[in-house]
């Protein structure tokens, strides 16, 4: 997994709550393989009319917006199903990092398993980083996990994270890279269990 330090990138605001996974990502492309590059259907009804055409009212069909990094979102970012695959659309699609007041809990799990930080501000943050981002679209944004802080402008935004799912970005740990971590204490752990419960131990002489 990608590690996640600090990111100065473009940021879209998409000044939308509940945006669902479904939005994120239709159900008819869960059935293409990743490699098919399920980036460039992200958020497909809402950039593109039933004809395929762009629609131009949408945030990441503005020029200022189209190769941002970073999304900052609404409350409940991600909500809806379960589906993974509308986190591989966004990261696929060049997004590192959504900013929001709040985040359906399944998507910000898949989001940080596969390198994606969600960054959770307060509303009033929220709304003040979107109309600065509607004033001077093209302004560079700052994310910081390390400090936990957002730079816009001439503004500091703190946002927390979930210290154990911080860590994992710093470190670009996995699942498995996450136990690993702890491999001391675990090799200190059977140690101690082998010389209290020696009898649990099975044999390895030949019967």
């Amino acid at each position: 997994m990608e590690k996640f330090t600090r990111l100065t990138a473009t940021a879209c605001p998409i000044n939308a709550a509940n945006l669902n996974t479904d939005q994120i990502l239709p159900a008819r492309y869960l059935k293409w393989p990743r490699s098919a590059g399920i980036g460039k259907v992200l958020f497909q009804d809402l950039r593109f009319d039933g004809e395929g055409r762009e629609q131009p009212d949408f945030p990441l069909n503005r020029p200022a917006w189209r190769d941002a990094r970073i999304v900052v979102g609404g409350r409940n970012f991600g909500c809806g199903s379960s589906r993974e695959a509308a986190v591989y659309a966004l990261y696929d699609y060049g997004i590192r990092c959504v900013i929001a007041p709040s985040y359906g809990d399944i998507f910000s799990g898949n989001a940080i398993q596969n390198g994606l930080l969600t960054a959770m501000v307060s509303d009033e943050d929220d709304a003040a980083l979107m109309a600065a981002l509607e004033a001077v679209p093209d302004q560079p944004v700052t994310v910081d996990l390390e400090q936990q802080i957002i730079l816009c402008g001439n503004k500091i935004y703190p946002f927390t994270i979930d210290p154990v799912r911080r860590m994992r970005l710093l470190n670009g740990w996995d699942d498995i890279a996450l136990t690993e971590s702890y491999r001391d204490q675990i090799l200190a752990f059977k140690s101690a269990d082998r010389a209290r419960r020696p009898w649990a131990v099975p044999s390895t002489s030949a019967t």
